[in-house]
């Protein structure tokens, strides 16, 4: 143990430093405030979402539940995920539609209440990804479903998801 503690000593740090904090991305103590605002503006109330993977790696579902952690508090902003789409205001789709979530996702969408709101999420919601259209996907959600926004990335960001869903919110105005 005292060789250890020799060599530590000896040695010093020899570890990187902490990189420095980007402050681009901080918001200011307003912003959450003023979407909040919007939100209840546009709806009259909080915004739920209902998630289906449809055929995913998940990778994109990994990205919106890091938009529930402490960090991003969607929830803090008026924004819930719902077990039943019949709850929901927005259908948020991962993934190439696999053929056999085809019924499943289209029994989803019609479960939705009017106005429905449908988000694309990733490369493979968005263009099939590489995947594609084959025997087993029908490829992009817009093939089985009506899509109004399209969030790329594979997988998409949580600060490009949270812009994905608030552009689909204002497109409701």
């Amino acid at each position: 143990m005292w060789h250890i503690l020799k060599q530590i000593v000896k040695n010093g740090l020899r570890t990187e430093p902490a990189p420095q904090g980007n402050d681009d991305w901080r918001v200011e103590r307003a912003e959450p405030e003023r979407i909040r605002a919007e939100l209840l503006a546009i709806l009259g109330r909080a915004l739920t979402i209902r998630l289906v993977d449809a055929g995913s790696c998940n990778g994109c579902e990994l990205e919106l539940n890091a938009l529930t952690n402490p960090y991003y508090n969607i929830e803090g902003l008026g924004i819930k995920f719902v077990a039943s789409p019949r709850h929901a205001d927005m259908l948020m789709v991962t993934g190439p539609v696999s053929r056999h979530m085809v019924v499943a996702l289209q029994r989803t969408w019609q479960a939705m209440p009017a106005p429905k709101l449908v988000v694309a999420v990733g490369d493979c919601g968005c263009t099939g990804g590489l995947f594609g259209e084959s025997y087993a996907s029908c490829g992009k959600v817009a093939n089985v479903i009506p899509v109004d926004v399209a969030i790329p990335g594979c997988p998409p960001p949580p600060l490009d998801l949270l812009r994905g869903i608030l552009t689909a919110i204002r497109s409701r105005k």
